[in-house]
């Protein structure tokens, strides 16, 4: 079995305890109380990333192919956001959201986003041209995204994106299975921040740094079955529910416990289920509200 790196850890937290397999470099630190609004933001585009989910590009609509698990995912992404905006004192919601959809891959959430009647507009961005221009020939094919303003994709990054006056930020930002392919999680999250309306939420999805995900993840889904692409995941970048929790909370958000998150595991011939305490483990939902 192969030895596999040490994390690259949000912030100075305490270095996690790994098994025999790993090596015991520190993990990168980073200062607990970072500025959500740095200056020039290094890009969290990583070329490797990109080569990669373009050779996956063609494929991105068939729902037995490549991405399976990630259709398979889309319906418990919209439960756990309306699990989020039913959230006590979300009263006052907009009564039809706008949408920021970072790293949107081919559309599978932000098709579906932009279907709901609540929605007044999708916005989804992703670095990766060739995926775009397959979300782009897909959107076409339903006359109701083709609606002005309904659903706009854009070829860019977090950083290049402008941001926002807070009175026209969006009301729900989401980041699906992205934040387990960026090198440097902090800057990245402290970027996106200001993108979130007062009031809003932001919302993610990623993957506990822990042997049994590395078990699951790397060596069972790609290495044994196949069911994901090899070279899709790297163990280090997996980012522990805890450390989003502490990460958040020093910027001042998700207090009065606007925090919200969901364990889901994959079970064979079922799908995606929800499952208390494997946010511990596993793949998990994380939500912030940023405070009125």
């Amino acid at each position: 079995m192969a030895a596999r790196k040490p994390p690259l850890a949000l912030r100075a937290l305490s270095r996690p305890k790994l098994s025999h397999r790993c090596s015991r470099r520190p993990p990168t630190t980073l200062s607990p109380r970072s500025s959500s609004t740095q200056s020039a933001p290094k890009s969290s585009v990583d070329p490797t990333e990109v080569s990669h989910f373009s050779n996956l590009a063609s494929s991105w609509w068939d729902p037995a192919g490549p991405s399976r698990l990630l259709h398979l995912m889309n319906p418990l992404r919209h439960t756990f956001i309306q699990r989020c905006l039913s959230t006590a004192s979300q009263s006052a919601s907009p009564q039809r959201l706008r949408y920021l959809d970072i790293g949107c891959g081919g559309g599978i959430f932000a098709e579906s986003a932009a279907r709901l009647p609540g929605t007044a507009s999708v916005t989804a961005i992703d670095p990766t041209a060739e995926v775009l221009k397959v979300a782009e020939v897909h959107r076409r094919r339903d006359p109701r995204l083709m609606e002005p303003g309904r659903l706009t994709y854009v070829n860019t990054s977090i950083e290049e994106l402008a941001v926002p006056r807070a009175e026209e930020a969006y009301d729900v930002v989401t980041l699906f299975e992205v934040l387990e392919h960026v090198a440097d999680p902090a800057p990245f999250l402290s970027t996106i921040l200001p993108h979130v309306k007062p009031g809003g939420w932001l919302v993610l999805s990623t993957i506990a740094r822990t042997d049994v995900s590395w078990f699951v993840t790397n060596f069972m889904a790609e290495d044994v079955l196949g069911i994901v692409p090899k070279g899709t995941h790297d163990w280090r970048k997996y980012v522990n529910e805890g450390e989003l929790r502490k990460w958040f909370a020093g910027q001042g958000w998700g207090t009065g416990g606007a925090m919200n998150v969901m364990g889901v595991v994959y079970v064979p011939g079922l799908g995606w289920r929800e499952v208390s305490g494997s946010e511990r483990w596993g793949n998990y939902f994380f939500g912030v509200k940023r405070e009125a």
